[in-house]
């Protein structure tokens, strides 16, 4: 295994960034490379999107023996035939359509590859397929090793955590009452690492998920005033920009699809 390829992360995962930055993307999409030390095998989470750089790297970090992906979104996804074909991996997500030569994802189901135990949980909200990558067994880069003790684990988030800022909500496949959910069954993983689809590592999943929780509540209150002040009548487009006037052009799509979610939430 070519343990230069990619950014040592945690005692069982290492993360390569896709060339995509961009004002949903932040930095570029985390291609997460998953596997024991001294594991030549790996399992490639998210390849993201059809970089030919990008797959090469990946395909050079070791023998891809599986790929997930968290969720559907294109720059995840968009790579799957072109890594499948470049590894001859199979392939699996909750949906049926972004599995290769393998059945679907299961919530709870334990995936056991490259030397790593791998919990699936179902976390929709950001979208209806988004799930998540429980590593009981991780541990942060210098401990004492994978597995030994009591280390927190990390979970692979997705888009449903991100390094910094919030997640839009792809309404209507996303749903706030799934996401809210989803944050609250994560929370219960304690002080386990966070290793989101973009941004940098965040400790301690259960206070992040709190912290998300609570701007989630004032995001909700937010609407309740505008609805208040603009009647209740008032058009999407018009909350949205009352709520985020200070987001950029660029960004206000993603803000309406998040502000749809949450009028949905309140029965609007």
């Amino acid at each position: 295994m070519t343990e230069d390829t990619g950014i040592r992360t945690t005692a069982l995962a290492r993360r390569l960034t896709a060339p995509n930055p961009g004002p949903m993307t932040l930095d570029g999409t985390n291609s997460w490379l998953l596997g024991a030390p001294g594991q030549e095998d790996v399992v490639v989470v998210d390849p993201g999107p059809a970089d030919r750089r990008h797959l090469a790297a990946l395909a050079a970090a070791g023998r891809t023996v599986l790929t997930l992906v968290t969720h559907r979104h294109a720059d995840h996804t968009g790579a799957v035939d072109d890594f499948h074909a470049l590894t001859g991996a199979p392939v699996r997500g909750f949906l049926p359509e972004f599995c290769r030569d393998a059945p679907p994802l299961t919530d709870r189901e334990t995936v056991e590859a490259a030397g790593c135990r791998i919990r699936v949980l179902h976390t929709p909200g950001h979208t209806s397929d988004s799930v998540s990558f429980h590593l009981p067994d991780d541990a942060p880069t210098g401990a004492d090793g994978p597995g030994t003790g009591g280390t927190p684990g990390s979970v692979l988030t997705g888009d449903t955590i991100l390094g910094r800022g919030t997640t839009m909500l792809d309404h209507p496949d996303g749903s706030l009452g799934d996401y809210l959910r989803s944050l609250q069954r994560l929370a219960v993983l304690g002080s386990a690492l966070v290793l989101p689809a973009h941004g940098d590592v965040r400790d301690d999943v259960e206070a992040v998920c709190e912290e998300l929780l609570e701007h989630r509540m004032e995001r909700l209150a937010e609407v309740r005033e505008a609805l208040r002040a603009l009647g209740r009548g008032a058009s999407l487009e018009a909350i949205t920009a009352r709520i985020y006037a200070d987001v950029p052009a660029r960004v206000l799509p993603a803000a309406r699809s998040s502000v749809g979610a949450q009028l949905a939430y309140l029965g609007f």
